[in-house]
Formats: structure tokens, C-alpha cells, sequence
């Protein structure tokens, strides 16, 4: 993925003196510096410039999620956060980068082996991009998200730091590693444990318990279904998941089911075997996150010849926001961009991980929907957590750069010292007050009735 100039064969010592090197012409220092470069575009306008792939009655739904806070507008502006960075200083060394890496998509969920790992679980904007991209933009995070909490700057900034500081401890953990320990690593739920105090880990046991006593699938049936005489139905429950019309859904469920077999060439051929033993029962669009708002996205619940249920999300991949500045993906179709870069950065991916172009040309990927999923709960979050939590995600995020990327050369030039992690506090104190600035002016414009959106309770 990633190799020091002129070092393709290079030793791991010779690559961590090459990162080294890096540092005269990128000091570590420099990436504390938030400062656009010449006259800032409009960055709602780039919000807006998606919209045209979205839904269009969904899009007001997006916006109106975004204005809550200034930490859920820097969830759905990933966009925004990509051109800036594309901008801020980078040593050149590309890693398989996430593209969205706030710390809303990272969390626990079930190996094929039925295993708890913690780790990145969204991947929409995958593509390979300097690694300084994805740390900056999950150190933003912890300040937005602090503040959200009603917590201090510097309860932020720690937590910002904490994150920076263990994504460099740890990658330089993985410099030390053979290159197949690396691929295996994970993090797993007694390393989460183990991160805990005592009173906090009872809480955590439960929840694991609760999501790892069944299939994902079988605990969210009594929630999406209704079960009648007939055969099982997913509930709609609109706006946020509801059937297609009555006089375009059979329709509809023909094309899925004709999808549904473009996809399954895309599975294993061990996993074709499983796919075959389900049945489609029905369909739905979803509304999901923030970002994904607008975005076709559908559950589809299959049935087992036991009748146990699976639900799988077939959802909409479009160019990742990173393309325009970190370039192309090697791969044509979005969808396999996806699926393929979750390969590469996750310790383990679903199962029935797939990606398909329908007849009418959209490109999507399938995974099973939620498979014993578990979400930090970050708005209960006190400044203790916060900052564990902080440590958590830079452990992860760091463990899936250097699965693919290069940790010797990028451990090298991070080195030993806090340098780097002070960095990152300010410019994740700096990038806070860009995105609450960017808020502003997505309130300014709905108050003046040129954005259109649409308030949940």
C-alpha cells in the first residue's frame, strides 16, 4: 500500500530512519496548524453538490439532522473536511484511509467467528489517502463531541490527545510486529474491558451479553417485524423505514431479487452455498446516519429454510469523498471499492460482505444489517470516558493503517516524543471552531429559506 521513496524492499529499520527523515521537510509540529489556504470555498455549496445523488425528499431529513449541533454537522460534512485537509501540511505516505473517521464509526461488532472485536465500522469514503487525514479528523471529533456533552475545551483536548497518543504508541507496537501478526491483530472485548475502571465495566459486560446471546438478525426481528397470518413483513415505521409505493413495489422487489443474484457471484463460493439456503421475504427503504441520509439505502429480510431470519442493508456507494483530492479508486465500481477496503482495514468483515450494479446502473454493496452490533453511547460520556474512549479509537485506528499501510516508516517519523499528539490537541481545538463556524452558516441559511429540512423528534 505504502512504501518510503525509493525503499520498496527496504528493512524495517530502514524505513523508520527514511520516516524520520520526513520530519525536516513536514515537521510534527506543522499539523497543528489550521489555516485555510487563500479564499475558503463555500463549504455548504459543497454540501449541496451531493445532493443531486440523493433522494430528494430524504435530503431535507439530512439537514435537518446536521443543524442540531456542531458535532452532528461534522458528521454528515466529511465532504467539507476532505477539501480542507487535501490543503494541511502531510508527510506523502498514503495509508488505506477511512475517509470518515469521527468517532461515531468505530464500535463493537461480531467476527465470522462470533467474536467481539472493536474496531472502524463504517467505510463508505474508503480509498488510499495520507494517514494524517483520518487522525485529524477523529482527534475533531472528540473536541466536537466534548463540547455537544457540555464539557470543557480541555476536557476536548485531552481526549483529542489521548486519541493521537495512543495511535502513535501503538503503531509503533505494530513496527515491532512480523507482518502476518499485524493482519491478525484485533482488539477484542477484554481489551475494551481491560481499558474500563471497575464501576464501568459491569455496564459494558451487559451490554456485550445482551448483543453476543444471538444473532444480530434475530434480535432485531421483533423490532423491524410484523408477524400476522401471513408471511413476515417489516414494519414500516416512516419516515425513516417505510415499503415502496403499492403500484411500483412488486416491481421493485423483482429488480432486488434479480440484484440479489448479481450479488451472490460476488460472495465466496463457500458463503454462495449460505446465501442459497435464504429466501427473499421482503423490502424497505432506511434512512441511516447522517452523511448516508438521501442515499438509496434497503433492508431486506431473508428467511432460512428454519425460518430464522437475516437481514441484510443493500446500500448506494458513490465516488468517495477523498477521490477529488487523494484521486481514483483502482477499482470501477464504488461498491468493490467498499467492500475491498474493509478487507483491508477491518481484523474481520461480514460475511456476507458483496457489492452489485442494478439494471438501471447504481452501484451498491450489501452487509448484513447490524450483526451484533454495539455503539458507544457517546452522549452519556463524562470527561473520564471520553478520553478512554479516545485511547480506544486511536489503538484502532491505528492497528487498520498499519494492516495495510506502512507502520515502520509512519511509526519513524512520529518517533517517541508527545510532539505529535500536542499537534493534534490544537488543531483538533482549531478544526472545532471551523466546523461550528461552517453550523453557522448552514442555520444562517435555513433561516433565510434556502435550505429546506425537515425536523425528527
Amino acid at each position: 500500500m505504502t512504501q518510503p521513496p525509493g525503499e520498496g524492499h527496504a528493512t524495517p529499520a530502514e524505513r523508520a530512519s527514511a520516516g524520520k527523515l520526513l520530519r525536516a521537510r513536514v515537521p510534527r509540529r506543522s499539523h497543528a496548524i489550521w489555516k485555510p489556504r487563500g479564499r475558503r470555498e463555500d463549504a455548504i455549496a459543497l454540501l449541496r453538490a451531493g445532493d443531486k445523488e440523493r433522494v430528494p425528499e430524504l435530503v431535507p431529513i439530512r439537514y435537518g439532522r446536521m443543524l442540531r449541533t456542531p458535532f452532528t454537522f461534522f458528521r454528515g460534512s466529511a465532504a467539507i473536511m476532505a477539501r480542507d485537509l487535501a490543503a494541511a501540511p502531510a508527510t506523502g505516505l498514503r495509508v488505506q484511509a477511512c475517509g470518515d473517521a469521527h468517532l461515531m464509526n468505530f464500535g463493537g461488532f461480531a467476527t465470522p467467528e462470533r467474536r467481539l472485536v472493536f474496531d472502524i465500522n463504517d467505510l463508505d469514503e474508503t480509498l488510499p489517502a495520507p494517514w494524517e487525514w483520518d487522525v485529524k479528523r477523529l482527534a475533531a471529533s472528540f473536541v466536537l463531541a466534548a463540547r455537544s456533552n457540555g464539557l470543557s475545551d480541555h476536557v476536548g483536548r485531552e481526549a483529542a490527545m489521548a486519541c493521537a497518543t495512543a495511535y502513535r504508541k501503538r503503531m509503533r507496537d505494530y513496527a515491532t510486529m512480523d507482518v502476518l501478526d499485524i493482519w491478525y491483530a484485533r482488539i477484542d472485548a477484554d481489551d475494551v474491558l481491560d481499558m474500563l475502571p471497575d464501576e464501568r465495566r459491569a455496564t459494558l459486560e451487559r451490554r456485550i451479553a445482551k448483543v453476543t446471546g444471538t444473532s444480530g438478525s434475530e434480535l432485531l426481528f421483533p423490532k423491524l417485524v410484523e408477524q400476522g397470518d401471513g408471511p413476515p413483513r417489516i414494519r414500516d415505521q416512516p419516515p425513516l423505514l417505510y415499503h415502496w409505493t403499492p403500484r411500483g413495489g412488486a416491481r421493485l422487489m423483482e429488480v432486488i431479487s434479480e440484484a440479489m443474484l448479481l450479488y451472490r457471484e460476488t460472495l465466496a463460493e463457500d458463503r454462495r452455498v449460505l446465501f442459497d439456503r435464504y429466501r427473499l421475504a421482503d423490502g424497505a427503504m432506511k434512512v441511516v446516519g447522517i452523511g448516508s441520509v438521501g442515499t438509496f439505502c434497503a433492508v431486506l429480510l431473508f428467511t432460512s429454510i428454519a425460518g430464522k431470519p437475516l437481514f441484510l442493508q443493500v446500500k448506494q456507494a458513490n465516488a468517495s469523498v477523498l477521490e477529488p483530492y487523494a484521486g481514483a479508486s483502482v477499482h470501477m465500481h464504488h461498491g468493490q471499492r467498499v467492500v475491498m477496503g474493509q478487507r483491508l482495514m477491518q481484523p474481520a468483515s461480514d460475511i456476507f460482505l458483496g457489492w452489485v450494479t442494478t439494471r438501471g446502473g447504481s452501484q451498491l454493496y450489501v452487509r448484513q444489517l447490524r450483526d451484533a452490533k454495539l455503539s458507544p453511547v457517546v452522549e452519556s460520556f463524562d470527561a473520564e470516558m471520553l478520553e478512554i474512549y479516545g485511547s480506544l479509537c486511536g489503538w484502532a485506528l491505528a492497528r487498520a493503517h498499519a494492516k495495510a499501510g506502512d507502520p515502520w516508516t509512519i511509526s519513524g517519523y512520529l518517533g517517541g516524543s508527545a510532539g505529535f499528539d500536542e499537534a493534534m490537541g490544537e488543531f483538533a481545538l482549531a478544526y472545532a471552531d471551523q466546523a461550528e463556524r461552517d453550523h453557522a452558516t448552514l442555520k444562517a441559511e435555513v433561516r433565510a429559506g434556502r435550505i429546506a429540512v425537515e425536523m425528527e423528534r
